[in-house]
């Protein structure tokens, strides 16, 4: 049978794995540039068990936002449009099963190896110095075997030979060649096919096609071939993971890495170490249940290992080394261990436990960028405790942190989870209050004054303080104004000055458009 043939036949038989109706409309309207955030809030919402897995992996360490996401609506507007759309593929995917009379062909085994391949390319593109989406690129390496998916189905019995004869083969014809010879056509044609029928972009389509041998793809889209590149490299990861010949494409892989994105050997290794953990995380966000899986470095040494036995004068020599490789693997896990944990604490302040000046700075350009690119509005507020020198030098420096815990325990309870409070310095503090107008943010200042000018501050040894504070507000809107991260700081902090020049226990906010100052609320 010819290419054509056996693609009319796939069709015609209904062998295509069938997406789920949120996953088919989401893709149509994707492809339009009029569509809204709304809509595809909308959409995604009508599916219920959708919703709550879409959420928890927003809220797990796949994404690791530092507040939770609550709502659809949040996660839409937090993450855009491909990355809500490439997790409601996955998720699609992922439950695409067609029952079969008999064969030995593996849902489960195969679920395991896209996922893997799909991490593999998401911790690849982190290593390249080029803007590709990440989720994209995490979608295309999930989706890059469904022709196999597809033929299993198609042609069960025939399918199971060729999968049992590429699984013998050593050095003999790839799974790509047998396909051709026995059916007509390869996973990597009718993958292709299928995915342009169901009408998905380019980057998720062109990527099947060509994963297996990318310097084939010769169009002048140098980040398609990137996306090409990556999902070649990502599958050599999943064969060190999964085949048997681990050594081979162990040497592919550091070889081509170099070669077709310029990675390091420290890039390389950073990849092969971690992808099996990363892997079982990812399982589990998508609600895949997977065996443990060794680290690819002890899958290689297991290999060295049996290799050497072939000269049996250097077995005990290659035995202490993996001993000695295993020890030093599990120190250098230890210390990865407590390093990440060092740096979620570093975004901490110390006394506060709030977040720190320079998290703050680089929420604030994140939140920015979001807003910039969606329209809608970001306020900022400052706020400076009133007379705090006074308390430090009445009362003790142990009275003023006992303050500046206190202040932020009450503020911390009056925001929502995605605002972020943080320390600015000293008894100064900043909010950053994302898709928030500038009148809504004047409430949430309003809340926070009372709540402290309100609030009894009483120590454990049962002394009680009288605190109040002076708020500064700023906001952006870009279809207003085009300004940056340091004028709208700027602006905050003067208007916070404002208050305290006129009075104190205030809230002021720059108004460009009702001149420099406007005093919209006071005590």
């Amino acid at each position: 049978m010819t290419r054509d043939e056996v693609l009319t036949h796939v069709l015609k038989a209904n062998s295509l794995p069938t997406l789920s109706n949120v996953a088919s409309k989401l893709i149509e309207i994707t492809g339009r540039q009029d569509t809204t955030l709304d809509e595809i809030t909308q959409l995604i919402a009508q599916d219920v068990s959708l919703s709550t897995k879409v959420l928890k992996v927003v809220n797990s360490a796949f994404y690791n936002f530092p507040n939770e996401v609550g709502t659809i609506q949040q996660a839409v507007a937090i993450l855009g449009t491909n990355a809500v759309r490439s997790l409601v593929l996955s998720f699609s995917f992922l439950r695409m099963e067609k029952a079969r009379r008999d064969g030995g062909f593996n849902y489960h085994q195969f679920w395991e190896q896209s996922l893997a391949t799909a991490v593999a390319a998401k911790m690849i593109v982190g290593l390249v110095k080029v803007g590709i989406d990440p989720e994209e690129v995490f979608t295309a390496g999930l989706l890059q075997n469904i022709g196999i998916l597809i033929l299993a189905q198609a042609y069960p019995q025939t399918y199971d030979e060729i999968l049992a004869a590429a699984d013998k083969s050593q050095s003999g014809p790839s799974l790509v060649e047998l396909e051709e010879a026995k059916i007509g056509a390869s996973h990597t044609f009718i993958g292709n096919a299928a995915t342009r029928h169901w009408h998905f972009p380019p980057t998720l389509s062109e990527p099947i096609l060509f994963h297996h041998n990318p310097e084939v793809f010769t169009d002048k889209k140098p980040e398609l071939a990137k996306v090409i590149r990556i999902s070649y490299l990502a599958g050599l990861v999943t064969g060190i993971l999964y085949s048997s010949r681990p050594l081979d494409y162990a040497d592919q892989f550091r070889r081509h890495a170099q070669k077709l994105l310029c990675l390091t050997g420290e890039d390389v290794d950073q990849v092969l170490e971690n992808v099996n953990r990363e892997v079982a995380q990812a399982a589990e966000y998508f609600g895949l249940k997977i065996a443990g899986t060794p680290s690819i470095p002890e899958i290689l040494q297991k290999a060295n290992i049996e290799l050497s036995l072939l000269n049996m004068s250097y077995e005990q020599m290659n035995r202490e080394l993996v001993e000695a490789k295993f020890t030093l693997k599990k120190l250098n896990t230890d210390l990865m261990e407590k390093n990440r944990y060092l740096e979620s604490i570093a975004n901490l302040d110390g006394l506060t436990e709030v977040y720190n000046h320079r998290f703050f700075q680089e929420s604030f350009d994140r939140e920015l960028n979001r807003a910039t690119r969606s329209g809608r509005s970001l306020s900022v507020l400052m706020a400076d405790l009133d007379h705090f020198k006074m308390i430090n030098d009445t009362f003790g420096h142990q009275a003023g942190d006992f303050v500046l815990r206190e202040t932020c325990r009450v503020w911390r309870e009056q925001l929502r989870d995605y605002d972020v409070l943080a320390r600015y310095g000293g008894e100064e503090f900043a909010v950053l209050l994302p898709e928030t107008t500038l009148d809504e943010a004047m409430l949430v200042a309003e809340k926070l004054r009372v709540a402290i000018a309100e609030h009894d501050f009483r120590d454990t040894n049962k002394k009680t303080y009288s605190i109040t504070a002076s708020f500064g507000l700023a906001n952006f809107e870009s279809e207003v104004e085009v300004i940056g991260k340091d004028v709208i700081i700027q602006r905050a902090d003067a208007a916070m000055y404002e208050a305290k020049k006129n009075g104190r226990n205030r809230v002021h906010s720059h108004q460009p458009k009702r001149g420099k100052w406007y005093q919209k609320l006071k005590l």
